[in-house]
């Protein structure tokens, strides 16, 4: 893959890409949906998938939620689980009925706890010997350099840039222009590295980034870029475009 061969950076995405929750999310709420009787099939179960990314990436009705319930987290979050479960092919009343009972339940059951995969301290090892310039770049509203020495990621990085500090958040173009000023490094020479295509791949593509892929479960067919199952196959991305040692 030559066309790789004039990146000089990367920039990685937080949540999902380099550290996850186990369980996760998801995993958590699907499981309470189907202890409610929430009708899940493969295709209700796939589309949930998608919809929270899109609805995570800045969208239209995140942002309407935002407004609406701003001085009422317990709300927002009740409202979540009622759009969730409609996306899990919920009826508007069940899940209307069912949203309370499915907030208290993550509330009481979703105690999730970090997990960095293992090839990730190994990838990043690869790419820093390979004089890769390293940073992250996070849709979170609050520092986290903290969270990042404690995983062992921090010496691996230059910095790590949070959207409220940027006050722009994925997918707007602005929050990685300010992070390619930072490293000083064109965009067309940086690597943006993201598991979700609504707010990854387009605003990387959208500041001039080149974009890639995490996608182990296929939940981006139409992905108009380079697409993998984790951070562990970036050095064979990338193989052709530096000599990167043999994994």
């Amino acid at each position: 893959m030559s066309s790789f061969s004039h990146i000089k950076a990367i920039l990685f995405d937080m949540d999902g890409t380099l550290r996850h929750n186990r369980p996760s999310y998801q995993e958590t709420f699907f499981n309470i949906a189907t202890r409610l009787g929430a009708p899940i099939t493969d295709e209700t179960h796939y589309q949930a998938k998608r919809w929270l990314h899109y609805y995570w990436a800045k969208s239209g009705e995140l942002l309407s939620d935002q407004r609406v319930y701003a001085d009422d987290s317990k709300a927002f979050w009740t409202n979540h689980a009622r759009l969730l479960l409609s996306a899990l092919g919920c009826t508007p009343d069940l899940a209307a009925a069912w949203a309370p009972k499915a907030f208290q339940m993550m509330n009481d059951e979703f105690k999730p706890q970090d997990w960095v995969p293992p090839d990730v301290h190994v990838t990043l090892e690869k790419l820093r010997a390979a004089n890769y310039r390293l940073a992250v770049l996070s849709n979170r509203s609050r520092p986290f350099q903290e969270q990042m020495e404690n995983l062992g990621l921090a010496p691996y990085f230059e910095f790590a840039l949070h959207a409220g500090e940027a006050e722009a958040w994925k997918p707007e173009p602005q929050v990685f222009q300010r992070a390619v000023e930072r490293l000083g490094c064109p965009p067309a020479e940086t690597l943006y590295v993201g598991d979700n295509y609504f707010a990854d791949v387009v605003g990387a593509r959208r500041a001039s980034l080149v974009p890639v892929l995490i996608d182990p479960e296929g939940l981006f067919p139409e992905a108009d870029c380079a697409v993998i199952q984790g951070v562990g196959d970036l050095p064979e991305l990338l193989r052709n475009g530096k000599n990167l040692s043999d994994q």
